[in-house]
């Protein structure tokens, strides 16, 4: 789901802006964008209630990430016992202007998946990123 929409309380507003500035403290070209989602019912089918979704966009084609903008997408568990929320993963995927040309997540082994691949300073960068998620909402 947008950040945007997601910013419903002092706390969360916060660790979202806490996510952007350790994003941009990675890769400071970046310019945050939080709805990256288009509001039309195809793209409403398509989203995570239980997500933050980022997009992250460069000035131009990023030869070092293989990419144009980044949706990264923080996931959670909600415990139907006690609604308590934990981070279970982080989700990221390149995209140009052919669309998705690589993907990443925390879930499958830390690897980075696609036809280009960023950069292997540019994937240390982002794993170090997703940790740094992990302690901010863990």
């Amino acid at each position: 789901m947008n950040a945007a929409e997601q910013a419903r309380g002092l706390e969360v507003t916060t660790k979202i802006a806490a996510v952007v500035n350790l994003f941009k403290a990675e890769f400071p070209d970046a310019k945050a964008d939080l709805k990256p989602w288009k509001n039309d019912p195809d793209t409403r089918e398509l989203i995570d209630p239980d997500s933050i979704d980022i997009g992250f966009h460069f000035p131009g084609w990023s030869r070092k990430f293989q990419s144009r903008s980044i949706l990264v997408q923080i996931r959670f568990y909600k415990d139907p016992l006690n609604g308590s929320h934990a981070c279970i993963g982080v989700e990221a995927a390149g995209f140009d202007h052919r669309g998705k040309v690589w993907r990443f997540s925390t879930v499958e082994n830390w690897q980075i998946l696609g036809q280009s691949q960023p950069a292997p300073e540019v994937q240390e960068k982002l794993k170090h990123f997703c940790r740094q998620v992990f302690e901010l909402f863990n």
